[in-house]
């Protein structure tokens, strides 16, 4: 009876679940967490459609876009050819998770132009043609959304270094190209990062995923696939959609925030919170700020700015869902006291271009007094 019960019980235990991912939404947005490059058993991948919606809503995802390869299968002893087939079961397994499945196919070409996604599709049948231009055209009259993909691969890159062709300037002019991956899997593009900002393309974080999720990723530990966050006006396909259009998007990977500044610098507002959001210093005496950091990441701070009347920790780290606490302490030597200086520092792993980090000002005023003020 014993070994039954036991058998019963352990038949009856929960053992999915969901794992949020803790990254603010903004003003008059709300935070999706996407992966917009994945693969499936119907082209290169080693995992069946179903399980890549289960995989994405374990680890917290909003939305995810199905884009198996158009020219290259090799299950295809093993897989009935169908374009379309695994979009269908993906979205019908998502649909139950409440996860967005969106409908997509790599055009997958050397270079030049390289790879594409094209995401929002309506119908995959039509972008397998002969040429290239041809696909991406097919794919554009369907209203998607078109991004390049790893750029900045060994395979696609000339001695190592990334390279825009005529032909994406050809792509980006008739309005065939909108976005760019500046990190696919865990490599980071800094000329694409470039790109993104002179030529105004969307900034896109994809896994590029063909193995079971936790044979790349270490989910336990608290590792995650790159993703692409995108600023909605609500949780919605038709949302999702005008958003990457509208370029509001931040590449998430490892530890690592980029973006645009208008969505950093909130982002980085919103985390965090501190206890004595005004202090004052006097003497030798030493004030300890305690700040909280509700999302995921660790923001690592340098300061930026040397002050006569006291001191400040040269580097700080912000650890994720933890209080950490700020030592500031009055220099008794000081010429002249400051009044009411801010905090200034650069957070070193949000990049607002390529090695240029996100500048900050801690919401901490700091005031000091002589003797004579005691």
């Amino acid at each position: 009876m014993a070994n039954t019960f036991t058998n019963v019980l352990a038949h009856d235990v929960v053992t999915r679940f969901r794992s949020a991912v803790n990254v603010p939404d903004i003003a008059g947005y709300v935070t999706l967490k996407c992966d917009f490059h994945i693969h499936t058993v119907f082209s290169d991948g080693l995992v069946w459609p179903t399980v890549r919606s289960e995989e994405a809503w374990r680890e917290g995802l909003d939305a995810i876009a199905i884009t198996d390869h158009l020219e290259y299968q090799p299950h295809k002893a093993d897989m009935v050819k169908n374009h379309n087939r695994a979009y269908e079961l993906a979205a019908g397994t998502g649909s139950d998770l409440k996860l967005m499945v969106i409908h997509g196919s790599e055009i997958t070409r050397s270079m030049p132009p390289g790879h594409l996604n094209a995401i929002f599709l309506t119908n995959s049948t039509p972008l397998e043609t002969e040429k290239w231009q041809d696909a991406v055209t097919a794919a554009h009259d369907q209203g998607a959304f078109i991004f390049w993909n790893h750029p900045g691969w060994e395979r696609q890159a000339s001695n190592g270094v990334a390279v825009w062709y005529p032909e994406h300037t050809q792509l980006l002019a008739e309005g065939k190209l909108q976005g760019i991956e500046v990190v696919n899997t865990r490599e980071y593009y800094p000329e694409a990062h470039r790109w993104a900002i002179e030529k105004k393309l969307t900034m896109m974080s994809n896994s590029d995923i063909h193995q079971p999720l936790n044979l790349d990723y270490q989910v336990g530990t608290g590792d995650h696939r790159p993703l692409t966050l995108v600023f909605a006006k609500e949780r919605s396909l038709a949302a999702l959609r005008e958003a990457l259009f509208a370029r509001r998007t931040v590449v998430y990977s490892g530890n690592r925030l980029i973006g645009d500044e208008q969505f950093l610098r909130p982002i980085f507002e919103k985390s965090i919170a501190v206890d004595q959001p005004a202090v004052t210093l006097n003497g030798k005496k030493s004030v300890l700020v305690q700040i909280s950091n509700n999302s995921d990441i660790d923001y690592e701070l340098e300061r930026t700015a040397d002050y006569e009347a006291f001191s400040a920790p040269e580097k700080i780290v912000l650890l994720g869902r933890k209080t950490v606490l700020l030592e500031l302490k009055a220099k008794p030597k000081a010429a002249s006291p400051a009044q009411s200086e801010p905090l200034n520092y650069r957070v070193t792993n949000l990049l607002v271009g390529p090695d240029v980090p996100l500048a900050v000002t801690l919401p901490i005023q700091v005031s000091t007094l002589t003797k004579a003020e005691d």
